[in-house]
């Protein structure tokens, strides 16, 4: 059940940036702008903002059919990039999977609460979200090996094909397993009214709205930031992609043995002041190696502190954590709306934007330090 989840996490990325590491061969290729090709990503984000909370009732409600739901939405979205090589088909496609995106996504918590022992939850978290590094990993890889424009087919076919396969697999976990969790009590309504009005959840969103936007924004500007420091764009592009597979091992690694230890809030402020640390070191010393030793610290040090998150909001909300989770994503997504819009305004000013990276991240432990009062659970 863990692994089929995990795989459909990874497609939902792997579609997501399909279009990213060949943006300008995309755009010479479909006959628009790479302005034009970039939303085919950017959707994403806007639209997890819009339907996380949605999507995190659905999942409270009815989880099954669902997470279902996203699956197929995943693999239906995939496969129909394939229908037609035009950029509205292309479009139309990601819109799909950018709208599944949250029932997928939101899933990670309720996964391992319904379908895992209570010591194992951890572990399935990270796993979870894991995956969705894993999934960005492999659409850099499948993008620089295969950059042509003749290669754009390939590439769209290799992620409807993993969609497709990890879609159908999940489905028969999720049937093989019977009618599944219970559906909450609660109204929509009133799920949501418990879970805004609970402090405990308010703080972990806020907790990850700064943070979240430090890796975004470093995920969208790493090259252009990178450039005057002597880093070509191909090497960026082994850089950011060596800081996505160091948040893949983070993920997978760091969480499980934190919270077995009971030490979330340490360890999570610890890896935000690294990151911190990190970002600073390259705002004022740039080069490659600075540059590369930053990425790989904020991928083993900031990315852990999500799952971290997302377990200690399902521990705490009981029957509510899929509209906890998607309140998680949600912020954390708008973090990265909000602090990429003013990473971008400086883009040719490396070390003011690595200096306000620094801040928000930073910025993440006092915000972290209010998680320390007791929480009364809701759900």
């Amino acid at each position: 059940m863990i692994t089929a989840f995990a795989l459909v996490g990874a497609a939902t990325q792997l579609v997501w940036l399909t279009y990213a590491p060949v943006t300008t061969v995309a755009a010479e290729h479909f006959g628009v702008s790479e302005s034009a090709v970039g939303w085919l990503a950017n959707m994403f984000p806007l639209l997890y903002v819009v339907l996380a909370v949605p999507a995190g009732i659905l999942l409270d409600h009815w989880f099954r059919p669902a997470l279902i739901a996203g699956a197929m939405l995943t693999a239906l979205g995939a496969g129909l990039r394939l229908l037609h090589d035009g950029f509205a088909v292309v479009f139309v496609g990601q819109t799909v999977v950018a709208v599944a995106q949250p029932l997928v996504l939101n899933a990670i918590t309720g996964i391992a609460g319904h379908y895992l022992d209570e010591k194992d939850r951890p572990t399935g978290i990270a796993v979870g979200t894991a995956s969705t590094f894993a999934g960005m990993a492999a659409a850099f890889v499948l993008g620089a090996a295969l950059p042509a424009e003749s290669q754009l087919g390939t590439l769209a076919a290799i992620g409807a094909l993993f969609a497709g396969a990890a879609a159908i697999w999940l489905t028969v976990e999720l049937v093989r397993a019977g009618r599944g969790p219970a559906a909450s009590t609660q109204t929509s309504l009133s799920a949501l009214r418990a879970t805004l009005g609970d402090s405990y959840v308010r703080r972990l969103c806020i907790a990850v709205f700064f943070p979240f936007g430090t890796f975004v924004a470093l995920a969208t500007y790493g090259q252009a930031l990178l450039e005057p420091a002597g880093v070509s764009a191909d090497a960026a592009s082994i850089v950011l992609l060596i800081n996505v597979l160091a948040g893949v091992v983070g993920c997978a690694v760091v969480p499980v043995a934190v919270l077995r230890r009971g030490v979330e809030l340490p360890a999570v402020m610890v890896g935000l002041t690294a990151s911190a640390l990190a970002c600073l070191l390259v705002a004022v010393a740039p080069g490659p190696a600075t540059g590369f030793l930053t990425f790989v610290l904020i991928g083993l040090t900031l990315l852990p502190a999500l799952p971290i998150v997302l377990t200690m909001a399902e521990r705490h909300t009981g029957a509510a954590e899929g509209t906890a989770a998607g309140l998680i994503w949600m912020t954390g997504n708008l973090g990265g709306l909000v602090v990429a819009g003013a990473t971008g305004l400086l883009v040719d000013r490396p070390a003011l934007a690595f200096g306000l990276c620094t801040a928000t991240t930073i910025l993440g432990v006092p915000l972290t330090m209010r998680l320390r009062r007791t929480p009364v659970q809701v759900g």
